[in-house]
């Protein structure tokens, strides 16, 4: 091993104290060839960092057919002495996945749960079912599967290595960088030796410990909270509900609160909130652990720990997602608390909505001012996503004075009256965020598109992955209802020479004038584009409404130029 290279630490940002732990899977060490060589290696894409932010990216990149260089400091998925992390993936994400290639190995391994339930004390206080809300029924992903991190970062790694493109180089650790406007130069350090590497775009998703933040010059935007939690990874013999429960006033903690969650493997996630002023070794040792989960689920219950770890949170924002070349992603880019699920999977979306861009400019589809949109877009959601963990976290924990008044006061009203169960604030589920702020968008656009079914021309089932596939990178226009041959012949040209891919959607009864044509009979497709009669839809490759519109006329010509990077929605 090369003369001061360091083994990567234990763990980033939560501490392994007790359990069999999990066992993960290792890769291989392979000598880079800048070090053979000599020479500075040149890259279009360097993404840094191999967690799920940085694995999404490099997945989505392969499937467009990107070459690209992924650098993580580890050999392993997860973080070692701390394997299980974030464990519930919305239905966006899972959506995101099945593009990708590797959803049905995360629905076999992990558990689909569409019922929470929230309690304060005995009272059941706030309950949902989101299959019933009209907001995830239609999607041909279920509104969530809880499954461990690391599991899916080795789903993608493996998928990474099918498509091929990216390269992957384990042990590899960033430890200096520097931008100009030819290119980034990016100086690693491995078990062989050091090296330089050139690229004309670096991704950075190194994690909320980031070292780009200071070499691109960012600023962020920090808030460290007090509230401190234990989290088991356990497994019983007398299980749980497959639901979410939540306590915010739990009897058997003190009267603090509680989540409750299965994932895969039959281990069940329980997250203790602890007093501020708890040592986190002390709250983490063995027997107090087991006395915690025996007022909980009895004395006479057997337990087996998998892994137990203090945790606390914090919230920062970035000031921008885009420093030059460098795009801050994931933690990198924000940190968020932990409720409502929307860490790692803002992660994903950020990927998703970074990947299409790059590739459609590699390949000369787009004008490189797309890629100014990532900012636009994402670092909106970055926004969101923290005021809305933010005030989660400010109900569960509530300062003394109005903040303990409205919490108190919620708690009573949802004792006794349906209307105030809203007021209960456990975690707003992780949405897809839209998009208001967009120079890539319309105004009519910037939603997401869930992945509902439709039928195909010979009845069987397809659904709008399936159409974004085929479209391989270009944008999708969805043009419902009759069109007139004039309509068809301009669709025609367009595509001939713009990347586009058109397709009529008919209902069930209708006479097909294109020659690519689906069937909606049951009106979901167009529902999920937020169009009604006779319109079109322009959907981009991450599944979001560019615009929409009824006529084929110089509106869609300038939606589709917009969408591209061409121009502004005010030019």
């Amino acid at each position: 091993m090369a003369a001061g290279y360091a083994q990567t630490a234990l763990t980033n940002s939560y501490e392994f104290t007790q359990g069999g732990g999990y066992v993960l899977p290792e890769y291989p060490f392979a000598e880079p060839p800048e070090i053979r060589s000599g020479q500075v290696s040149h890259h279009p894409i360097v993404i840094v960092g191999g967690g799920l932010a940085g694995l999404t990216m490099a997945c989505a990149l392969a499937r467009y057919g990107i070459a690209a260089v992924l650098l993580d400091e580890d050999n392993t998925v997860g973080v070692k002495g701390a394997s299980s992390r974030g464990i519930c993936y919305t239905q966006k994400s899972l959506e995101i996945f099945q593009r990708l290639g590797v959803y049905e190995r995360i629905a076999a391994k992990g558990i689909q749960w569409s019922v929470g339930r929230t309690f304060a004390g005995k009272d059941e206080v706030y309950s949902f079912d989101l299959r019933q809300q009209s907001a995830y029924n239609l999607s041909s992903q279920p509104p969530f599967i809880n499954i461990q991190q690391f599991y899916i970062e080795g789903f993608l790694v493996d998928r990474i290595r099918e498509l091929g493109h990216v390269q992957l180089r384990w042990c590899n650790r960033v430890i200096a960088f520097e931008q100009n406007n030819e290119s980034a130069t990016l100086t690693v350090t491995t078990p062989a030796g050091d090296y330089q590497m050139r690229a004309d775009h670096v991704v950075d998703a190194t994690g909320s410990h980031s070292p780009f933040r200071a070499w691109a010059g960012a600023t962020v935007t920090a808030k460290k909270g007090d509230d401190r939690w234990c989290i088991a990874d356990v497994r019983f013999t007398r299980h749980p509900p497959v639901e979410r429960h939540t306590w915010v006033e739990a009897p058997f903690n003190e009267n603090r609160a509680v989540w409750q969650h299965l994932m895969g493997d039959d281990v069940w996630r329980i997250d203790y909130q602890m007093p501020p002023e708890a040592d986190p070794q002390d709250v983490s040792r063995e027997e107090v652990v087991r006395e915690r989960l025996a007022r909980q689920f009895g004395a006479d219950c057997e337990i087996e720990i998998v892994w137990v770890g203090p945790y606390a949170y914090r919230s920062e924002c970035i000031d921008r997602m885009r420093h030059g070349r460098v795009f801050f992603m994931g933690d990198s880019a924000k940190v968020v608390s932990p409720f409502g699920a929307r860490g790692g999977n803002t992660g994903v979306a950020d990927a998703d909505n970074l990947a299409w861009k790059l590739a459609a400019v590699m390949k000369g589809r787009a004008a490189p001012a797309l890629l100014d949109s990532y900012n636009e877009e994402r670092h909106e959601a970055a926004l969101q996503n923290v005021s809305v963990t933010n005030r989660t976290a400010r109900f569960l924990r509530p300062a003394d004075g109005v903040e303990r008044l409205f919490r108190d006061a919620a708690l009573g009203l949802a004792r006794q009256h349906v209307f105030a169960r809203q007021l209960v604030n456990t975690g707003r589920m992780a949405i897809a965020n839209p998009y208001t702020r967009s120079s890539a968008c319309h105004a009519t656009g910037g939603k997401s598109v869930q992945n509902v079914g439709f039928l195909w021309e010979d009845g069987a089932m397809g659904t709008v992955n399936d159409l974004l596939q085929w479209a391989d990178g270009r944008l999708l226009l969805l043009l419902f209802g009759d069109a007139t041959a004039q309509a068809l012949q301009r669709l025609q040209m367009l595509s001939e020479t713009a990347p586009l891919r058109c397709v009529q959607v008919l209902g069930a009864e209708d006479r097909a004038a294109a020659l690519e044509h689906v069937r909606d009979p049951q009106g979901h497709l167009q529902g999920a584009c937020h169009v009604f009669g006779h319109a079109w839809a322009l959907v981009r490759p991450d599944s979001y409404v560019a615009a929409t519109g009824e006529s084929v006329d110089a509106a869609l010509v300038q939606a589709l130029a917009q969408a591209m990077g061409v121009m502004g929605e005010s030019e």
